[in-house]
């Protein structure tokens, strides 16, 4: 298991959002690409950045902030937030992303997101964002109706890299993931799954570690100081 350090972009700064809501953002600084390379320093090897903007907007916006991250060189990065395109992909794969998260797209046009996973294999990754069991889209703002366990048993068959799960109600809550679910959804399918949302500190790791998720994303944790990055990914050395 490995730990992947989180960025949310807003106006090209860099910021957190309380579950998921855009009136409760926390502003961390304006420079994320130094903050990037902070990770780095810290023993990061991969980077989760989310377009807040471009989630809302349906494309990316803070492509400009993106390429500056890219540039440093120093991490794999991941970005989600607003793609639903085959242009907006292949724009991310040219600045340098490794891959490139979909979410409220593969929900409301599957069949788009399985052409993309085949033309792109390997590249791409399935956001799921989640209130309770059922997926949420829109930037968190929409109700899709679909299961959660469901709908990532049948994305799995396509050629993706990675199943990102959200508890959108723990996100920048720091209350503790959730672990059940997350230890189900791992168990019910055969591509990675990666944990997101409530992580506050080392023993949360721990817990994680033990049910099978491929790495764990954290955010908000790290800005507060309940959770030390090189500690952490100290912790996951020897997990599988």
């Amino acid at each position: 298991m490995y730990i992947i350090p989180a960025i949310d972009l807003r106006g090209g700064k860099f910021v957190r959002l309380i579950q998921g809501d855009y009136e409760r953002q926390i502003d961390y600084r304006d420079d994320p690409a130094a903050q990037a390379v902070e990770f780095a320093q810290a023993g990061a090897r991969w980077l989760h950045v989310v377009d807040l903007d471009g989630a809302k907007a349906g494309r990316p916006v803070n492509t400009a902030a993106i390429a500056n991250i890219a540039a440093t060189g120093k991490l794999r990065i991941e970005v989600g937030g607003g793609i639903r395109d085959d242009a907006s992909i292949e724009q991310l794969l040219r600045l340098g992303i490794e891959r490139v998260i979909i979410g409220t797209k593969a929900v409301n046009d599957f069949e788009w997101f399985a052409a993309m996973a085949s033309k792109y294999p390997g590249r791409l990754v399935l956001g799921l964002d989640a209130r309770g069991a059922t997926v949420s889209t829109e930037g968190w703002t929409q109700q899709a109706g679909r299961s959660l366990i469901d709908f990532a048993i049948e994305a799995a068959e396509l050629p993706i890299a990675a199943i990102i799960y959200t508890d959108i109600d723990r996100d920048g809550m720091m209350s503790g993931p959730n672990l059940e679910r997350t230890a189900e959804l791992a168990k019910m399918v055969q591509v990675p799954v990666i944990a997101s949302g409530g992580v506050k500190e080392i023993g949360d790791i721990y817990r994680l570690s033990c049910i099978g998720v491929e790495a764990v994303i954290v955010g908000r944790s790290l800005y507060e100081g309940t959770l030390n990055l090189a500690d952490a990914i100290k912790a996951t050395q020897g997990s599988a």
